[in-house]
């Protein structure tokens, strides 16, 4: 039997129900392998949680078609008809991105739901974790990451750039939780503080801590991807760490900042060129100092410009004020 302390909160999250509604939020971009096996998963959990009397049976599966080029919406539309009540869909007019795909998501799940939990389709999250995430969301938590504790599935590269990554954003002051994606649960009033947040430019996983509230996390291990591909290959990883490609009239400005990365290693190039010819008695007078400092000095300049290009260029992208996403059909068939 619950405890008496969860009942203000469940009240304040659902006027109708104690008992809350949860909306599973997945984006989706060309995932017609995975789908088929991620919805029975996500469906055992919903039923998991109904059973044990933590959500309400009528909590429901949110994915979000962000513009696939594959069978995905379809695929979207026959497990609606499949599963009506159960599932639904969100179909973008456009490829927006992971983030903006995820907001859109989360915006019309709360419209339906107290609480959301966003996760990617390729399960490499474990949904075991949405349980401990409900159970901390019940004594109060309007917030809860999921946190991973071990990166073993990712390769070398990935796991130790991911470590990176994380350690400058720290340094750079940026509030985020170290090793964490996507995979949160929040609360409606969290995710309606969230849409106060008007960037175009969106990295969730720094504007969510900022929200405040009551947080919690979660710890799990991370899986295997159960089919398809990974839609993080290396450039978009990239572009990601950088907070992605704002728009394609940045671009030229980020060409300024690599070329000034590229001056400066043939700088570099240099230098180890001339510390060889020293070694074998091969110098000339002066030329040593005059080609190095040239390199060097146009490749810092160049560096400089484009760092501050960037930021110029996000500013010019979020005052347009444009949408950040385009919703173009929404499928929620009632309960029979």
């Amino acid at each position: 039997m619950r405890s008496s302390k969860t009942r203000p909160l469940l009240i304040i999250m659902s006027q109708s129900d104690s008992i809350p509604v949860l909306a599973i939020v997945v984006p989706c971009y060309n995932e017609q392998e995975v789908l088929p096996l991620t919805n029975p998963e996500l469906l055992a959990t919903l039923d998991r949680l109904a059973t044990a009397g933590k959500i309400s049976p009528k909590s429901f599966i949110l994915y979000v078609n962000d513009g696939s080029r594959d069978a995905t919406w379809e695929i979207i539309e026959r497990l609606t008809e499949e599963f009506p009540g159960r599932v639904a869909g969100l179909d973008l007019a456009a490829n927006v991105g992971h983030q903006k795909a995820l907001l859109a998501g989360l915006e019309k799940g709360a419209e339906e739901a107290d609480l959301t939990v966003s996760i990617d389709a390729d399960l490499q999250d474990d949904t075991a974790a949405i349980d401990r995430m409900v159970d901390q969301a019940l004594e109060g938590a309007d917030i809860v990451y999921g946190i991973r504790q071990s990166r073993a599935t990712d390769t070398w590269f990935k796991r130790n750039t991911a470590l990176a990554f994380y350690r400058l954003m720290k340094r750079l002051g940026v509030k985020s939780e170290y090793n964490h994606a996507d995979f949160r649960l929040m609360s409606r009033r969290a995710v309606e503080e969230l849409m106060r947040y008007g960037e175009v430019n969106l990295f969730l996983r720094g504007i969510v801590p900022l929200i405040g509230y009551r947080q919690g996390r979660v710890y799990y291990d991370r899986k295997e991807r159960q089919a398809g591909e990974s839609k993080y290959p290396l450039k978009k990883m990239l572009a990601f760490a950088v907070d992605g490609i704002t728009s394609f009239s940045v671009k030229p400005v980020r060409m300024v900042f690599f070329m000034g990365i590229i001056f400066m290693l043939v700088a570099l190039g240099i230098g180890i060129y001339v510390a060889i010819r020293h070694l074998t008695g091969h110098t000339t007078v002066g030329w040593t100092s005059l080609v190095l400092s040239v390199w060097f000095c146009s490749g810092v300049i160049l560096l400089g410009l484009g760092i501050v290009g960037e930021y110029i260029g996000k500013i010019y992208t979020e005052v347009k004020h444009r949408p950040r996403y385009n919703p173009s059909r929404y499928l929620r068939r009632p309960h029979p």
